[in-house]
């Protein structure tokens, strides 16, 4: 399947699932306070398909598939029969109110929860946190070394290098110092401190990791050789160490991969050092102008690196539960913290990710694994939990604001000011949608 076609695939398996879970906390709240439920809708727009069930609920899958809702007996929306009148829902009380709203942000955290916990039972593989910085770079004047080990960071354990990742992006929302521990490869932990207040860029954090430069560790050692292409008629083996390419010193294969194609543009023949049970050895290669799934064709000679070490992310039914809870509550903190930083000016709103960002990381996550696509929809759930509860009208969250008022006034809000308050939502909401898209936009232009 193309990149293109399994983004779009893999978008509405997720929007399918989650605002299906999402919707059904308000119909099945909203049922158990006695409330007539007249419609189930997953999507806008008009139904693709439609049933309607024996208590004439009618429920539906409709062509706009960027959200849902459920429709229920209102005597804002019309007249109401006088024997349904104890099914309507402005007759209920406020507090029945406030949990049929609240439901679906509620549901999405109990999906947050059970996607996490599944996906750490289930395992979730990655790599080691063992990692290298680029020559110059803050990461390197803070002593990060080729080989070192990441153990903590912040004062958090971490296992894996997305751990890691995820600590260091959420830092650098902010302008501090971050404690880190680290093992070198001869097993001695060191703490350092990363000068995150030295970053330059603006509040963009993926311009901020690059110039950060801490990457994981690409090691010098061959993982792969083609058959049949010019390393392979070298006598190049799986297992050898990269030392040299003309002489010029190869620290890790990322280096190799960049002097390779340098050198051969000079001269295709080239001089491979590698090391072999102790022992150096140079070898001639001619390297050959190649083309790999519909790049530009390059200079190659046709091996691949080690494999990083990996790290699996796996445990038992209460461990796992006891770490989807944890992830959930630093995934809500982290988020709060994002929207705090976004409204403060610390942070850049083109961090925001639309429909488009979305489909992408869907479509990655799912070509990775189970585990990791687990992984994403919680994420996913966790984000639409707390956007939609921010008191914006128009969302759960300026619902609920609206009924918290009732409670303090007394009466219910006027019927102009919430007419007002959709006007105000609705702009705010399309300001945000349109911004994300517009970042989205601008990352595919870029990349």
């Amino acid at each position: 399947m193309s990149p293109f076609l399994g983004s779009v695939f893999w978008l509405l398996v997720t929007l399918g699932v989650l605002v299906t879970f999402h919707e059904f906390g308000h119909y099945w709240v909203a049922r158990r306070c006695g409330v007539r439920v007249l419609r189930f809708s997953v999507g806008f727009g008009r139904p693709l398909w439609r049933r309607v069930a024996k208590d004439g609920t009618e429920y539906q899958i409709a062509a706009i598939p960027l959200g849902g809702y459920v429709k229920m007996l209102d005597a804002r929306e019309g007249e109401v029969d006088p024997s349904e009148r104890g099914q309507e829902f402005t007759g209920k009380s406020v507090w029945k109110r406030i949990a049929i709203v609240a439901a679906g942000p509620a549901f999405n955290l109990i999906f947050t929860v059970a996607a996490f916990w599944a996906m750490y039972m289930i395992g979730r593989p990655d790599v080691a946190p063992i990692v290298q910085a680029v020559q110059g770079s803050l990461a390197a004047e803070a002593g990060i070394r080729t080989g070192d080990r990441l153990v903590a960071m912040n004062g958090e354990p971490v296992e894996t290098f997305s751990d890691a990742f995820d600590v260091l992006a959420n830092g650098m929302l902010g302008s501090e110092p971050m404690p880190v521990r680290v093992k070198g490869t001869d097993g001695i932990e060191r703490d350092l401190v990363l000068p995150l207040q030295k970053l330059t860029t603006d509040g963009d954090i993926s311009k901020k990791i690059v110039q950060f430069g801490l990457t994981p560790q690409s090691t010098p050692f061959v993982g792969e050789v083609v058959p049949g292409d010019p390393a392979s008629l070298a006598g190049i083996r799986t297992g050898d160490k990269l030392v040299s390419v003309n002489g010029k010193p190869v620290p890790d294969f990322d280096a190799f991969t960049r002097l390779v194609p340098e050198l051969a543009a000079v001269s295709p023949k080239l001089a491979v050092t590698i090391e072999r049970d102790g022992t150096n050895r140079t070898l001639d290669i001619t390297a050959r102008m190649k083309s790999e799934q519909d790049q530009a064709p390059r200079w190659m000679i046709g091996i691949a690196a080690r494999p990083a070490e990996t790290a699996i992310l796996r445990y038992g039914p209460v461990r796992a539960f006891s770490e989807s809870l944890h992830t959930t509550w630093t995934g809500a903190q982290n988020t709060f913290n994002l929207i705090g930083k976004m409204l403060s000016g610390q942070a850049s709103t083109k961090n925001l990710s639309g429909v488009i960002g979305i489909a992408q990381v869907a479509n990655y996550s799912a070509n990775h694994g189970l585990g990791w696509f687990l992984n994403f929809l919680g994420m996913v759930s966790l984000s639409l939990a707390i956007l939609n509860l921010l008191p914006i009208p128009v969302l759960d969250g300026g619902h609920l604001l609206y009924y918290l008022i009732e409670l303090v006034k007394g009466s219910p809000v006027s019927e102009r000011t919430m007419i007002a308050g959709q006007y105000v939502g609705l702009a705010l909401l399309f300001t945000l949608m349109g911004l994300a898209f517009f970042n989205d936009i601008q990352r595919m232009i870029v990349s």
